[in-house]
């Protein structure tokens, strides 16, 4: 929790499109942070929740910003983490759709945490990211930060695929699987548990490693220390396997591409209820302890 009163003279607003929720909640934000002096940069879906003239692609929102309000649900919050990057920018995250691990703060929950965070009670947790790089011919070809995870899937039309795994020097094994998934202690509350992968508690210092509905079913989910460098070697053909980030993002994989998963030097500001803990988003989520 900061010492001191942030000096938050911009608020940058992304959104989730085609939320009716949102018509409402929008226009009543921009008036709220105005009458503060506080002026907003906007992407597209917020302009027109909030009839607004200007705005800028979701890339360039935390320019100049002191702090991310995210309008949506854990997909949104992913593709802002990735346009803030490495900024030590604060995101507030509203749910406005089902589940939302990460958008945990509520929309009446709203205004109290803006209150807090003006004055400086804003409780922060840092959520690392993964980079992931393609390797091609002994070539970068590709970069990308994940929030969640970085997934080599199998194609609409393929078999299963085969991908070799290794952790810094140390070859591990030879993976035929639908899929495998390479998740932050952030994912493994996301596709990594669907496969079933375990939870990782988020300030764990791991990377986790969970196969996609294995041929040998002594092929478990693994953790590994977050400093570890994981390879994966693709040898499935061309294009029968694709590397996906947080969902969202990626592209079809040649064989013999390697991707290579490490510690991202980038962290995201993730701003939390101040009451409620991370087992308390767990119980409340996944239903734990009801029947």
């Amino acid at each position: 929790m900061p010492d001191t009163k942030p000096d938050i003279q911009t608020v940058g607003i992304i959104s989730k499109p085609n939320v009716p929720r949102a018509r409402s909640i929008v226009p009543g934000l921009v008036d709220w942070l105005a009458q503060r002096n506080i002026a907003v940069r906007v992407d597209e879906a917020t302009a027109k929740y909030g009839q607004l003239r200007e705005w800028v692609t979701r890339e360039r929102v935390p320019v100049d910003t002191q702090m991310v309000i995210v309008l949506g649900g854990d997909g949104t919050l992913l593709s802002a983490a990735r346009a803030i990057g490495g900024q030590e920018i604060p995101l507030l995250a509203v749910n406005l759709g089902g589940l939302g691990f990460l958008t945990s703060i509520t929309v009446e929950e709203l205004y109290p945490e803006l209150e807090r965070c003006l004055v400086g009670e804003m409780r922060i947790g840092l959520r690392r990211m993964l980079r992931c790089e393609i390797h091609r011919g002994g070539h970068r070809v590709s970069s990308y930060e994940a929030l969640n995870d970085a997934v080599i899937s199998k194609t609409s039309l393929a078999r299963i695929i085969d991908v070799a795994v290794h952790v810094d020097s140390h070859f591990v094994s030879n993976y035929k699987a639908d899929g495998l998934i390479v998740s932050t202690p952030t994912g493994s509350t996301a596709y990594s548990l669907s496969a079933g992968g375990p939870i990782i508690f988020p300030n764990v210092d791991a990377i986790g490693i969970t196969p996609i509905c294995p041929h040998m079913l002594t092929h478990r989910p693994v953790i590994v220390p977050g400093e570890s460098v994981i390879r994966l070697v693709n040898q499935a053909v061309d294009n029968d396997a694709y590397l996906t980030i947080d969902g969202q993002v990626g592209e079809p994989l040649l064989c013999n591409d390697e991707v290579r998963c490490a510690r991202s030097p980038s962290e995201i500001h993730l701003i939390s209820p101040p009451r409620m803990l991370f087992f308390d988003v767990l119980r409340q989520k996944l239903k734990w302890g009801e029947r």
